[in-house]
């Protein structure tokens, strides 16, 4: 049974039009709802005879719940972004933010434009419900009307979407941030429209750094620039938060340069993993192993996977690039992480090249005889690395960027493992 019929049943059975209900019964399944909820939603929403003619309740932000059909609200405009999404095929421009009450902040998407501005205070009245992450969001749509109130609603939280790179969140929408480029590298991806040409690299400021990429590249974003941003939104690359500037973005040069950290948090293991993920962190620690697979491999050459026996998951039996990483775990007494290091800094541990390793292997008739090695200048020792973290249901793995031996004092060691461990 198509969608389309569906909504015609559904429709039917409501004694509504058809085209309303398919568009909503659309909206939610687009957004990952079961079809079966979606549908016991709408008949919520449109009145299926029972004692509840529902309409829409009136609801503090606070009390706003997933199980909701539809509620009107009065809010503060905290932000509002506009980008566009491709929904079934086409594009569609769709505007998203935040709105708030003195009860709690709510986010929404506009499927079409009410012309919010941040700052001013609405009624939504008839907004849909659905849930985005976890938490409730507001869906405004055709049946939603939106009213401007006279009287300035106060609400405990910043207006505008200006905040720095160390408090943005993957999901944040509507938000500006003035920042230097520290790195920008132009690119053709495969995008969903054939072969695009974005710009990619890091943003910073005297919070932290971030990576970004801006799909409809602006000159303005170059190496070295200062600039100010806004409506960018953020997602989640890697396990961290990622800058993201669209067609619909404005960026803008600025004449006073934006002081940028060159600095990283320092953390332990176990308070870095807790964080979910970070772009840009500095460990401590022992390496306690050199996993299976460090030392010298061979990599596809279409994807950069590494090969076994010359098959590459992704296109079968190939004929393998030899490479170099080194993948160790670290240990700081808190918890563990594996440190992947690419052939550069592998390299450096090892104290020779591709063509140095090969030619040991080759004299020891052992190709793990480059990864023993490796473990005799690692196992035992304490380095401090600083990379990208990531982590998922397989565990927690850092891209490192330096991975140096530590020469700091024992004593002075000792008491930072104490405090970290007392927390």
């Amino acid at each position: 049974m198509s969608l389309d019929d569906h909504a015609e049943d559904l429709a039917s059975s409501l004694g509504v039009d058809k085209t309303e209900v398919k568009r909503d019964l659309e909206n939610l399944v687009e957004y990952s709802v079961p079809l079966d909820e979606a549908k016991d939603s709408l008949r919520r929403k449109y009145g299926d005879g029972a004692d509840d003619d529902g309409g829409p309740t009136s609801k503090a932000v606070a009390e706003v719940d997933t199980d909701d059909s539809n509620v009107t609200v009065t809010a503060r405009v905290l932000t509002v972004g506009k980008r566009s999404i491709r929904y079934q095929g086409s594009d569609h421009v769709i505007f998203e933010g935040e709105l708030a009450d003195e009860t709690g902040r709510i986010s929404y998407t506009a499927w079409e434009d009410f012309d919010l501005e941040p700052g001013e205070t609405v009624t939504v009245g008839n907004a849909g419900i659905r849930e985005w992450e976890g938490e409730p969001e507001l869906n405004l749509g055709d049946s939603t009307s939106v009213s401007r109130e006279a009287e300035t609603l106060e609400v405990p939280y910043e207006v505008g979407g200006d905040t720095g790179l160390v408090d943005l969140e993957p999901g944040d929408r509507g938000v500006t941030v003035e920042v230097t480029v520290t790195e920008c590298e132009r690119k053709t991806i495969d995008g969903r429209d054939g072969e695009t040409e974005i710009l990619s690299g890091v943003l910073a400021d005297e919070t932290a750094r971030l990576p970004f990429t801006d799909w409809d590249p602006h000159p303005e974003i170059e190496t070295g620039a200062s600039v100010r941003v806004e409506n960018a939104f953020v997602r989640e690359f890697r396990g961290a938060p990622s800058v993201n500037v669209s067609e619909f973005s404005t960026v803008e040069r600025l004449e006073d340069p934006v002081e940028a950290t060159d600095d990283a948090p320092r953390l332990g293991v176990r308070e870095a993993i807790a964080s979910g993920g970070l772009f840009d962190v500095e460990l401590g620690g022992s390496v306690i192993a050199v996993r299976d697979g460090s030392g010298l491999v061979e990599r596809c050459p279409e994807c950069g996977r590494v090969v076994q026996n010359g098959q590459c998951r992704s296109h079968g039996q190939v004929d393998g690039v030899d490479d170099l990483r080194v993948k160790a775990i670290l240990d700081d007494g808190t918890g563990t992480v594996t440190v992947i290091m690419d052939a550069d800094l592998t390299e450096e541990i090892y104290g020779g090249g591709v063509e140095a390793a090969k030619e040991h292997a080759r004299e020891e008739m052992d190709q793990e005889a480059v990864a023993d090695a490796i473990r005799e200048r690692l196992v035992g020792r304490e380095f401090r690395v600083r990379g990208s973290l990531s982590v998922d249901d397989y565990g927690a793995n850092l891209n490192a960027r330096t991975f140096e031996a530590v020469a700091d004092d024992p004593a002075d060691r000792a008491r930072e493992l104490l405090a970290e461990v007392g927390r």
